[in-house]
């Protein structure tokens, strides 16, 4: 999934490279401001795939005494920065250029070049959006593509689709505000495609950051996942009930679980420990993503007051939590 993930990221990056160069120079020689809006909105997304690629590289680093877990939040922090350059850098400038050029609007020079240059834009961010859609696909299943983003564990995957499909949204309006500009002999119409871009920008980057702020301060493990973990326990002799499982998701392939548990009383010491063994064992046979998993014996009774106790203790904004 992981190797899936960097080919999605590298051919993005190998895509937006080509097209920042041709917009740019397209941008310089016909002056156009929907143009330059698409050749920033390109570069931004070259340095946010690079920034994607550092977050992952970083955040395969292994644990240490000041990290016991590991560093893979690092992918989602990340995540975070590249949706936050989007709307800040991307769409800020798209929309100032916008602005800028409604209040001072120029005639577009050679047209035909941006013609030129948004068809070849097309095929290097097409290439790229197929890739990224081929992959999303592979992990999608059954759910719908809203909802299959909104679970989803790995944000470069989902990230540098919206990024694609943003990207060619902007260069069909780009298309289509030369084309009006150049037809109707209002250069306005430039400068509107350039906010229209804009809009398109800011929305991608506000959805991006509230999916990646969710998995930045901790998410639970997926439905599938959580049940599966469950059923084992429950089918392990020796073990009365289930009472909870907490899980929480550390990185795209690595979860850590809590789970509490009430045993049979009449299991000693050394039972009860290879009992637990025996079970942590099963579960990462069928979850290897499970990298921790903490088994807590206690009765229903404990358990609830603690949850009670807990419940009360968030209402109140406790400190101490």
């Amino acid at each position: 999934m992981a190797a899936n993930s960097k080919t999605v990221v590298y051919a993005a990056l190998a895509g937006n490279l080509l097209v920042a160069a041709t917009k740019g120079v397209a941008a310089a020689l016909t002056g156009s401001s929907a143009m330059l809006s698409e050749a920033v909105h390109s570069l931004v997304d070259t340095g946010n795939e690079i920034l994607l690629l550092y977050g992952m590289h970083r955040s395969h680093r292994r644990a240490d005494a000041a990290h016991p877990f590991g560093y893979g939040r690092e992918i989602y922090f990340w995540s975070f920065i590249v949706a936050l350059l989007i709307f800040a850098v991307g769409a800020g400038v798209s929309v100032y250029e916008g602005i800028t050029h409604i209040q001072a609007p120029e005639p577009i020079d050679r047209p035909w070049i941006n013609y030129v240059v948004l068809g070849l834009a097309l095929v290097f961010e097409g290439g790229s959006w197929w890739v990224a859609l081929k992959a999303f696909r592979e992990t999608k299943g059954d759910q719908s593509y809203l909802a299959a983003i909104t679970n989803s564990k790995d944000p470069p995957k989902f990230m540098v689709l919206l990024e694609d499909t943003a990207a060619l949204i902007g260069i069909v309006i780009a298309l289509i505000g030369t084309w009006t500009s150049v037809t109707f002999h209002e250069p306005r119409f430039d400068g509107v495609a350039s906010i229209l871009i804009g809009c398109v920008l800011a929305a991608v980057a506000v959805f991006l950051a509230r999916e990646s702020k969710g998995l930045l301060i901790g998410e639970r493990a997926d439905p599938a996942t959580h049940d599966g973990v469950v059923r084992i326990a429950e089918a392990t002799p020796g073990v009365l009930r289930v009472n909870g499982l907490l899980t929480t998701q550390m990185s795209p392939n690595e979860i850590i679980g809590a789970m509490s548990l009430e045993f049979d009383d009449s299991l000693s010491l050394t039972e009860l420990e290879r009992l637990v063994s025996r079970m942590e064992t099963e579960v990462r046979a069928s979850y290897p993503q499970i990298t921790s998993l903490f088994i807590k014996p206690q009765s229903p009774q404990i358990y609830d007051a603690a949850r009670k106790r807990m419940a009360a203790q968030n209402q109140l904004g406790d400190p101490s939590l």
